[in-house]
């Protein structure tokens, strides 16, 4: 008898050994790099943008050593599952359909998605309007479910990344971009390529698509992770760092109501 209760006391301190190891290990976070301005990647090959500081800004209140892991947007929940990283802070947003893979953090932002056509196109954003037009938008997106589900009778050209919609856009081959707000502002508007382009027909939104902002993804056991992230958003939102972070980017709160 007192053989089996050492055995099971040994068992337990080593289970508890190995959970304070996991919680002490670095955290591997999927980040895409390809999303201005939430990432880019600079030509020495360092990461920039809204998300990768986000990231940094969280792994700091947390005290957890982070390791940023680039990972192409179609390939981001699939590398989570495979423990590829152990979170993604990739401007992925919260939606019914994603949640039957992963769990999600609270939202770290939440701003609308839009149309961007050139100027004095008259692109009509109806039904009837975007029948058999090329909307250009990134695979894999809450974008490219509003187009199925909203104009079913558009053309839809899909591709791996938003600056290679922007691309296609400036030089004719597609007739509008269809993506979130801000990185068509910053990441396209504002820039030379984008001068004799503009914002056409309002905010789009649909909670089924577009879900809830965006958020951190995780795997469904992680729960005390969870928490954690949760805690340092709300944390770095009271201390001031997320405003910091985002009056480097952005003109306005893009945290949402």
């Amino acid at each position: 008898m007192k053989l089996k209760q050492l055995l099971t006391t040994l068992g337990l301190a080593l289970l508890l050994a190995a959970g304070g190891a996991q919680a002490a290990d670095k955290l591997r976070i999927g980040v895409e790099g390809a999303y201005p301005p939430f990432s880019w990647k600079e030509s020495d090959g360092s990461l920039k943008g809204f998300d990768i500081e986000i990231a940094e800004a969280l792994c700091k209140e947390m005290k957890r050593e982070c390791e940023l892991v680039e990972q192409d947007w179609d390939g981001m929940i699939p590398a989570l599952l495979a423990r590829k990283f152990d979170a993604i802070v990739a401007s992925m947003s919260i939606t019914p359909e994603r949640k039957k893979r992963v769990d999600f953090t609270s939202k770290y932002y939440n701003t609308p998605a839009k149309f961007v056509a050139r100027k004095g196109s008259d692109l009509k954003i109806s039904k009837a309007g975007l029948k058999g037009k090329r909307i250009g938008l990134q695979r894999g997106t809450t974008h490219q479910c509003y187009m199925e589900k909203m104009y079913p009778d558009a053309e839809l050209v899909l591709y791996a990344s938003q600056e290679e919609v922007f691309q296609d856009l400036a030089i004719g081959r597609i007739d509008a971009n269809f993506s979130d707000s801000i990185a068509a502002d910053d990441g396209f508007l504002k820039t030379d390529a984008g001068k004799d382009f503009a914002f056409v027909g309002g905010d789009q939104h649909d909670p089924e698509c577009h879900g809830e902002g965006a958020g951190i993804a995780l795997r469904k056991r992680d729960k005390e992770l969870r928490k954690e992230f949760n805690d340092a958003i709300k944390a770095i939102r009271k201390n001031g760092v997320y405003q910091k972070i985002n009056a480097k980017y952005f003109e306005f709160d893009i945290f949402g109501g």
